[in-house]
């Protein structure tokens, strides 16, 4: 199998429907190597149903994906000792304490035991884990959940990261170490796919950006280029701003703001 040299993932024309309804209506994206790559879009746009066509859990109705080189449906064993998936709702075994769990992820990954441990003590210092190493994991806060995950996600140095939602529940020290994480994954030549609806994080860490829309792709490049795709050339612009206009609900938040203010203001009044 030859990969692309400049790409990490490549999806081609992709559609998921489901009965009538189509999540996923013919998006194309790619993911170059050393990029993080941010997927944005509003609740039911098609994201997290994307997320699950590259990591092969649905079957795409049409089009082509390609990661490294592979198929998600046909090189799943192959392509899963390549990739670190981190979900929204921490997908660990939660019957398992922290060190049970690491110990049985470098056993089934063949990981180097003194590798995987210096990186592992690094990890639990870094993320202030250390402390819930021999605890049942679900016992723990969801924070410290998927502190745990984002860890079994990345103990292997995956070449690509598929992220969705991968800060909920972190305290602000842990989402600036898992941003670090990231900018050194990407400074040795490892791409992110990081889904989010935390416009301040995608516009902070994301390369590219690309914005889903009831399963279509509405607009994608740099944070510059969305600006100007926006038509818009206020300089005060945030991707938020950006976000809402390209989904085309910016005259439906101003309508609400306007009705809220006029609410307000007359309980106020009474």
């Amino acid at each position: 199998m030859v990969e692309n040299t400049q790409f990490m993932v490549e999806v081609k024309n992709l559609v998921k429907h489901f009965d009538e309804v189509k999540a996923v209506d013919g998006i194309s994206f790619n993911i170059k190597k050393g990029e993080i790559f941010g997927l944005l879009g509003p609740n039911g746009a098609g994201k997290t149903t994307t997320v699950k066509l590259l990591l092969g859990l649905l079957e795409a109705n049409q089009g082509n994906i390609s990661i490294l080189g592979f198929d998600p449906e046909k090189d799943e064993v192959a392509l899963k000792s390549r990739i670190g998936y981190v979900s929204e709702e921490p997908l660990i075994y939660k019957s398992l304490t922290p060190r049970e769990l690491f110990n049985f992820i470098a056993s089934i990954r063949n990981l180097n035991g003194d590798d995987v441990s210096a990186k592992l003590a690094q990890y639990l210092e870094s993320l202030g884990a250390i402390e819930y190493y021999e605890r049942l994991i679900s016992t723990l806060s969801r924070g410290n959940k998927q502190k745990i995950q984002i860890i079994a996600a990345i103990l292997h140095d995956p070449d690509l990261l598929i992220m969705d939602e991968p800060l909920a529940g972190l305290d602000a020290k842990s989402v600036k170490v898992v941003k670090e994480i990231l900018e050194l994954h990407t400074e040795r030549g490892g791409s992110v796919l990081f889904s989010t609806h935390i416009m301040e994080i995608a516009e902070d860490i994301c390369d590219r950006i690309g914005i889903i829309n009831r399963g279509k792709m509405v607009a994608m490049g740099t944070f510059e280029e969305l600006r100007h795709m926006a038509k818009d050339i206020d300089s005060t612009m945030d991707l938020e701003d950006i976000f809402l206009k390209l989904t085309e609900q910016d005259e439906s938040i101003k309508d609400i703001i306007k009705k809220l203010r006029i609410t307000m203001k007359s309980t106020n009044g009474s």
